[in-house]
């Protein structure tokens, strides 16, 4: 098998990956490192259990579909994400916006060093279907509750500020992700590190830009639909 991926990061996949090790998480493996040499709707069955080194009956002993490989390694891929975020903001000392800053570096240097889970992440994501749809929205969720959690710290440090609405939060997810999918497009992916004092300003000006405007009689769908729980909840001791 070729070097891990991100996926194989994850403690439920990567201590099983020796050659005596779990089929589930070569499979898993097998399933990112065919995704990244052909794409997700090029990449077959055949291919992920070649890259694993397994049987086809294998495969389907463990899954149902491709889709559902994919999709069982794409969130394997997020959780290791969230946790590396979360551990450069424990180990960040300083206020809430050098903390906010460390958080986004830690996502945008994890994407440059995994090239083939961000080729994942950011673009095949969108080939699978709307299962994976789903998943790529409770990516972002994930990510716009570690902003959530960073904006906290910052109305401790300044209670005249306001908490952006949850799908104020959402938008600067996935505006960030837009970001680093046109980079990456742009052929950049080794180059997201430079984004960090960009996104760091856009983050914080969003944040003191929600106290500025007058909360509307209704806030919309906001107001309405329960915005889904992110993959992690955050913690209060880890203070971002």
């Amino acid at each position: 098998m070729a070097d891990p991926s991100l996926v194989a990061s994850h403690p439920d996949v990567g201590q099983q990956l020796d050659a005596r090790g779990s089929q589930r998480a070569r499979l898993l493996e097998g399933m990112i490192q065919a995704v990244a040499e052909k794409g997700y709707a090029a990449a077959t069955v055949t291919d992920v259990v070649r890259a694993a080194r397994v049987s086809r009956g294998t495969f389907y002993a463990q899954f149902a579909s491709k889709e559902d490989c994919f999709l069982d390694a794409y969130k394997y891929g997020i959780d290791v994400i969230v946790e590396r975020i979360r551990a450069a903001i424990r180990a960040q000392e300083g206020d809430w916006v050098a903390r906010l800053r460390t958080a986004i570096r830690a996502y945008l240097e994890t994407l440059a060093g995994e090239p083939r889970f961000a080729r994942t992440h950011l673009f095949e994501v969108h080939l699978a279907g709307p299962r994976a749809g789903a998943e790529r929205d409770a990516a972002l969720r994930a990510f716009a509750d570690r902003y959530r959690s960073s904006f906290r710290a910052a109305l401790r440090e300044r209670p005249e500020l306001r908490m952006p609405s949850d799908d104020a939060l959402f938008i600067l997810s996935a505006g960030v992700d837009q970001l680093v999918c046109a980079r990456v497009r742009a052929g950049a992916l080794a180059l997201l590190p430079d984004l960090t004092d960009e996104l760091t300003l856009t983050a914080v000006a969003f944040l003191e830009g929600a106290a500025q405007v007058p909360f509307p009689a209704s806030r919309g769908l906001a107001a309405q639909v329960p915005f889904p729980a992110a993959i992690h909840q955050t913690t209060p001791e880890e203070g971002s």
